[in-house]
């Protein structure tokens, strides 16, 4: 593979470099998708999508498709009374949907190829070099032959255990959050009080949560009995830890997937070095409290495409990669902190610790302020990035599915494109110079500033009542100069 053909190199197919892969080849820039597994697998750990991260996957046209196959939970209770409400949170989907990571991934997969990535399978990376022009990548296919190959940039995302990191010799400090955590997907006679069901005690934990067809996941922890990960696991180790904790095994049978693991808690310094970048559980991963993690991996690379994109179609310069970091490393230190926190909450042995956990939550419930915070950080809706100063308050912030005028009949269908979104009245003819990077919207009601919203849905640019020489202003700040060809363009600061 000479330079010529393929502009990036995304190691890893799974939600992450599947989402990224996709928004890559839809924007028209060539990107090959590099996976070890020859095969696709049915079974994961990973089984949640959160509000933002739906919002995400509605802005690609997948969403729906989505729903149709998990199971909505409106609330989470984690400890007693205290209640983590996500139906108040202003989104098209004010929930938690409980949808196992392979269909997220045949959905990705499937929009991935039909916008003509391309996508090799069995293929082990064992090495790379980068220069200021690209990133030679060696590999090695499944029948042993070894090959090299080039890319102008490289992401990493390819897991807790990333050969990419690896091979760049970047350092990852953490430390173990929990170790000979028990999995099982089965089936049950009798279903739990509650979708989510979680119980703790001073033998360990147990988390219940359902599949939508039947079949459940079951989280648990012995804090008796800790074994390495390679150690085997039965059905009536998962039955025994479920009756100490819950009381009941609730007549689990007929397992059809039984693992081990441990977490850790680690994040890389940095998510850029030179031409490759790092995402998702390559550059941060954490305990599975919350269930952040694969949402928070396919936020990063919604981050990261379009900016991929602007400076490989010349209209954007490099500095605007650098932002990648800059956004995303904050984002990934708090899914660590708030991660950590719930999982120390939910598996200290200590019996004082457990009574004032359960005042603490008795005196929290109730207070809307406190419970509206928690929902809007573990669903990834409060997120928001920095801003210059004297910005628009909006800048940095996410845009919620606005009403248009006209069809598409809301933002996120807009975004659909894949390009920026200029929302505001009267503002076609100002953009139309822009036309193959930008598409505008007019608003239904109810929205006075004028907004360019970037592709991954958070708001580049706002001002009140702009006259036509502001907006053009704001369009050459952020999608380069035109008519004057090729690499004229000019990075967003």
């Amino acid at each position: 593979m000479s330079s010529a053909d393929t502009d990036v190199l995304v190691v890893g197919a799974g939600p992450t470099g599947l989402l990224l892969a996709g928004d890559l080849a839809k924007a028209g820039v060539a990107v090959t998708l590099l996976e070890r597994r020859d095969h696709e697998s049915n079974l994961s750990r990973a089984f949640s999508l959160h509000a933002r991260t739906l919002e995400q996957l509605d802005a690609r046209g997948l969403a729906d498709e989505l729903l149709r196959i998990g199971t909505p939970t409106r609330a989470l209770h984690p400890f007693g009374r205290l209640s983590i409400d996500f139906s108040r949170l202003r989104t098209r989907f004010p929930f938690i949907l409980t949808i196992p990571q392979w269909q997220v991934e045949r959905s990705l997969l499937r929009r991935t190829e039909e916008a003509g990535a391309t996508i090799l399978r069995g293929v082990r990376v064992t090495g790379l070099r980068q220069d200021p022009e690209g990133v030679d990548v060696d590999v090695r296919h499944p029948d042993g032959t070894t090959a090299v190959l080039r890319g102008r940039y490289m992401v990493g995302a390819d897991g807790a255990g990333s050969t990419v990191r690896q091979s760049l010799g970047t350092p990852f400090p953490g430390k173990s959050a929990i170790s000979s955590v028990m999995l099982a997907d089965v089936l049950l006679d009798r279903a739990p009080d509650e979708i989510f069901n979680f119980s703790s005690n001073d033998q360990g934990f147990t988390f219940f949560a359902p599949f939508g067809d039947g079949w459940y996941r079951i989280i648990g922890w012995d804090r008796h009995r800790q074994l390495p990960d390679d150690a085997p696991v039965t059905l009536e180790d998962v039955r025994d830890i479920t009756e100490r904790t819950v009381g009941d095994d609730l007549g689990m049978h007929d397992a059809r997937w039984l693992s081990r693991f441990h977490s850790d808690e680690r994040q890389v310094p940095r998510y850029r070095q030179g031409r490759v970048f790092l995402a998702g559980d390559a550059a941060h991963i954490h305990s599975p409290a919350g269930g952040m993690g694969m949402n928070t991996g396919m936020q990063d690379a919604a981050n990261l495409g379009w900016k991929l994109a602007a400076v490989l179609k010349g209209w954007a310069g490099d500095a605007l990669l650098d932002s990648y970091h800059a956004e995303r490393h904050p984002v990934g230190r708090m899914v660590l902190h708030v991660s950590h926190a719930l999982l120390s909450a939910v598996t200290t042995g200590s019996a004082l610790v457990r009574a004032l956990r359960a005042a603490l939550a008795t005196v929290v419930h109730g207070l809307v302020v406190v419970e509206a915070q928690a929902a809007r950080g573990i669903s990834g809706i409060g997120i928001a990035y920095r801003a210059p100063s004297g910005s628009h308050p909006l800048a940095g912030r996410r845009i919620p599915d606005l009403r248009l005028s006209e069809k598409p009949a809301r933002l996120y269908e807009a975004l659909r494109e894949g390009k920026f979104v200029l929302v505001g009245r009267d503002v076609a003819a100002v953009a139309a110079p822009w036309a193959e990077r930008v598409v505008t919207a007019y608003p239904a009601a109810g929205l006075r500033p004028t907004v360019l919203v970037r592709p991954d849905g958070y708001a580049a640019w706002a001002a009140e009542d702009p006259d036509p020489e502001d907006v053009r202003r704001a369009l050459t700040r952020w999608l380069g100069m035109v008519g004057r060809g090729g690499r004229d363009g000019r990075q967003a600061p």
